[in-house]
């Protein structure tokens, strides 16, 4: 029986999730009544992105241990954090403008560099971790296997140092 190529859902996706990202960077921030604190919502982001982080290093222990059944609820888990952190995300960055950083010297570099491995690798967690997922779903254990050595240490440099930008970056919200 031939495998289903879900690799073009897989790039439209992609496409779509990092070009509503991009477009909100563009556009003015919401200019209306929001009716809460706004910036609560990055706080909310580093949780969501703790428990992703969380999720992802107790899947990965889980399937060392050949745990198939806790590694997938737990993917799934940091699938739904990660879900959660972009719908927290695009809803701040689309009712209030970029909080620029206030730090400087040294701490100001390693901000930036932290900040645009993140951002980057960002952008390239998404396809492989839908890749990832699609392929632990189909059974498609050697494919799930290989792209997943690169899915997992990505997804969790993603996820760790979204919480280090959020503390770098806390005090000047």
């Amino acid at each position: 029986m031939k495998e289903k190529n879900y690799t073009p859902l897989v790039a439209v996706l992609t496409v779509v999730l990092v070009g509503i990202i991009a477009v909100l960077f563009f556009l003015p921030a919401y200019d209306g009544e929001i009716g809460f604190d706004v910036k609560l919502l990055p706080l909310l982001n580093a949780i969501f992105n703790s428990f992703t982080f969380l999720a992802l290093v107790v899947a990965l222990v889980a399937i060392k241990k050949k745990n198939i059944r806790m590694h997938r609820a737990f993917i799934g888990m940091a699938f739904t954090t990660t879900t959660l952190f972009l719908v927290s995300y695009v809803t701040y960055h689309y009712l209030t403008e970029s909080t620029p950083y206030g730090g400087e010297g040294l701490l100001r570099g390693l901000y930036f560099f932290v900040l645009l491995t993140h951002i980057v690798l960002a952008v390239v967690v998404v396809p492989l971790a839908l890749l990832s997922a699609i392929r632990g779903l189909a059974n498609q254990v050697e494919k799930h296997r290989r792209i997943s050595r690169w899915t997992m240490p990505v997804w969790l440099y993603v996820s760790f140092t979204g919480v280090v930008v959020y503390l770098m970056i806390s005090p000047y919200y």
